[in-house]
């Protein structure tokens, strides 16, 4: 059975990896490519990359365009996805690349955002543990017909962490998570910070002191894995020189009772049977080159016994487990096709 896609802001760099990872699945027609201000255009002056696509005219993301599919993709900036998505009936597959619909607290989107809460939607991390007894996020994606694909930050984060959290191997009140990022996971925007001249050689925090509008979202999902309301993180995200990939490094307080081999086999039991993820061998550490334009995501863990402290590295690919590859994904456990189907890429490397 073939399935058909529609893909609006397929203009920016998240939406044009979704339609890169579509044009690989054997299921997936795509349809409407759509956008805002370039509407009207040649898709490949926009996407040179994406050469089966590339004499194909960007449409405006009005409803007559978006209706009809049996998948809609909203890559969209934060804000714009609730109106289109209001318009779209249930039967449609809706899945929401934006922020717009990952928080259950209105307050905290609120507070984060600046804007009405437009409710909450299945969260897109298959693999994720929502709950001590181990619940996989996947069970509340089959046949969804509204999803809300994770951060880039927090999807590595909470895989980072959930088990651990769920486990009862750390503290949640003292976790501080550090990443450093592609320029890409800024959207495709022309802002001065994000110029060469300015990312080529050096790098740079941002959203310094607890302010990135990712935290509530890490403390939402490590508080569905370990079933407590009490999880404080401190978040800091960084630019790294190169286009693409996060690596993320995550600490907390080691719990009464764990240690290194506790941890080690909280990890190992919650990704053993993971296809996309993998809990690397003792020694070998993570590297965004390996995941480089795939699903795939490296996880390692150590503990530092002199201060007490757990620490997770994950390195992701922000545009492909970060965003369209989470959207391929939950789109497939949506439609009831094996998880895998259309994200086979292997990492890139050199």
């Amino acid at each position: 059975m073939t399935f058909t896609a529609a893909v609006s802001g397929a203009s920016g760099y998240a939406g044009g990896e979704v339609l890169r990872l579509l044009m690989q699945h054997p299921q997936v027609e795509i349809g409407a490519v759509a956008a805002h201000s370039s509407a009207g255009q040649r898709l490949g002056s926009l996407q040179p990359h994406l050469h089966g696509l590339a004499d194909r005219i960007i449409t405006d993301s009005s409803l007559e365009q978006l209706a009809g599919h049996d998948i809609v993709v909203l890559a969209l900036p934060h804000g714009a996805s609730a109106e289109i998505a209001a318009q779209l009936p249930e039967s449609t597959i809706v899945i929401d690349a934006a922020a717009d619909h990952r928080l259950e607290s209105a307050e905290a989107w609120e507070q984060f955002y600046g804007s009405a809460h437009a409710g909450t939607w299945p969260y897109g991390l298959p693999e994720m543990i929502v709950a001590p007894d181990g619940t996989r996020q996947r069970t509340r994606l089959a046949k969804a017909s509204r999803i809300a694909i994770p951060g880039c930050y927090p999807t590595g984060s909470q895989l980072a962490l959930a088990p651990l959290a769920a486990a009862g191997q750390i503290e949640l009140q003292d976790i501080v998570i550090v990443a450093a990022s592609g320029t890409s996971g800024a959207g495709r925007s022309l802002k001065p910070h994000l110029l060469a001249a300015e990312v080529m050689g050096g790098m740079s925090p941002y959203g310094v002191g607890g302010v990135h509008r990712h935290t509530p979202e890490i403390e939402q999902g490590l508080g569905w894995a370990s079933g407590r309301s009490d999880v404080a993180v401190s978040f800091t995200p960084t630019l790294a020189p190169m286009p693409r990939g996060i690596v993320t490094t995550a600490t907390a307080r080691i719990a009464e009772g764990a240690g290194a081999q506790s941890v080690r086999e909280a990890l190992e039991e919650a990704y053993r049977n993971e296809p996309f993820i993998h809990l690397l061998p003792e020694g070998q550490w993570p590297t965004t080159q390996a995941v480089l334009g795939s699903n795939h995501v490296q996880i390692q863990a150590a503990v530092d016994a002199r201060v007490g402290r757990v620490i997770v590295s994950c390195a992701l690919d922000n545009l492909v487990k970060g965003t369209a590859g989470g959207a391929v994904q939950s789109m497939n456990i949506a439609l009831g096709l094996p998880e895998q189907t259309g994200l086979t890429q292997q990492g890139v490397a050199p």
